[in-house]
């Protein structure tokens, strides 16, 4: 069975609200922060749920770039208090807390703000997870706004604490492009699962089709449906980056962008022909089962068309014609076999060389052939 796809449309707020309120839905989750100070010698890292941890770290690493990484948004003033602390705008702050967003890029006087979808499985497997992922890139600052507390980015705080490639040195934007880069790692994770119960699906098709398989086809067909919606938006953003003339997104972090944006390129084909995969395997269903009933059809009609001549044999003599008269005359023409000898046996064995007769037609036909 196919992972269930969960679908965010409802957006937080009312008609008519001011522009730039921040509303956090009644079951978020409540924050909790990590700070990451970093610079080509050493990672520092404080962990907290409230500001100050925030402010302690920037007093005691002024010389390192921070990653606040923020997981949970079910705090409104916490989220008003960062904002205010880092001068964002308020309208990004609604983007944060509104997570219908689909992934896009926004440059604002001194920083930029960037969203993506994370699609991951749960941990039990039986889960398509859709959360947002935002990000704030200043000079020496990023901060990433997560939904849950489901992370992918181990990865990354794993090559930050050791240290291994230009993590440390290629500033707050290149640490967006890991991010965001890892999150299109998880498209591929996702696809090769869709992909590997395809295969099953269509090894379950040839082998015993039932109407189950259409049903699991159209629920992978719906969580494709939902990769493609956050796939394309992703790649536009990206580009989006790539043509920027923001001073934070340096020419070699444009390099490593492109090297995404083909990525997405690339998932965007997979889906594609993924789709056609479950499009082809409903079709072929279908067109299954119409076979099976056309055989079915065959075999009643060969039945029908075998039992209506004998079924004319036993109606003729089902008629109710009289052999004699009431003064004993014999009637012409009118059922002479009723006093004939033998006539009981000569009558079933006709039937039985009529069906014999019409079998061995349909055989030299090849109709059984193809039952």
């Amino acid at each position: 069975m196919s992972k269930r796809s969960r679908f965010k449309h409802k957006r937080m707020g009312q008609v008519g609200d001011i522009p730039g309120m921040i509303r956090v839905p009644d079951d978020a989750l409540k924050p909790k922060i990590s700070v990451y100070s970093y610079n080509a010698d050493e990672v520092i890292t404080s962990t907290g749920d409230e500001i100050d941890v925030i402010i302690k770290q920037f007093d005691k690493c002024k010389c390192h770039t921070h990653w606040i990484k923020v997981n949970g948004l079910g705090d409104a003033t916490l989220i008003e208090k960062i904002g205010d602390l880092l001068k964002i705008n308020v309208l990004v702050l609604e983007d944060i807390t509104n997570t219908h967003q689909r992934p896009k890029f926004d440059e604002y006087e001194g920083y930029f703000f960037a969203t993506s979808r994370i699609i991951q499985l749960s941990h039990a497997g039986d889960e398509m997870l859709n959360t947002q992922f935002s990000a704030i890139v200043k000079d020496d600052l990023i901060i990433s706004f997560q939904e849950n507390y489901e992370d992918c980015f181990d990865a990354v705080i794993n090559r930050l604490k050791a240290g291994k490639g230009i993590i440390r040195t290629g500033g707050p934007a290149y640490m967006c492009y890991a991010l965001m880069d890892t999150i299109i790692d998880t498209y591929f994770v996702v696809l090769a699962d869709i992909g590997e119960s395809l295969d099953a699906l269509e090894d379950r098709l040839y082998a015993s089709a039932d109407k189950t398989i259409m049903y699991d086809s159209q629920h992978m067909k719906r969580e494709l449906i939902m990769m493609r919606k956050v796939s394309w938006p992703e790649r536009d953003k990206i580009n989006d980056m790539i043509r920027s003339d923001s001073a934070l997104i340096s020419t070699e972090v444009k390099t490593y962008l492109r090297d995404a944006y083909d990525h997405c390129i690339h998932i965007m084909d997979v889906i594609d022909s993924y789709k056609e995969i479950t499009t082809s395997i409903t079709d072929l269903y279908l067109s299954m089962v119409s076979n099976r009933m056309n055989e079915i059809m065959k075999v009643l009609t060969i039945i029908s068309v075998i039992f209506i001549p004998l079924t004319f044999v036993a109606g003729i003599y089902g008629m109710n014609f009289a052999r004699q008269d009431d003064k004993g005359h014999i009637i012409t023409d009118n059922m002479p076999e009723l006093y004939m000898h033998h006539a009981y046996p000569v009558a079933l064995i006709s039937m039985l060389i009529i069906a014999a007769i019409l079998i061995f037609i349909f055989w030299r036909k090849g109709w059984f052939n193809r039952l």
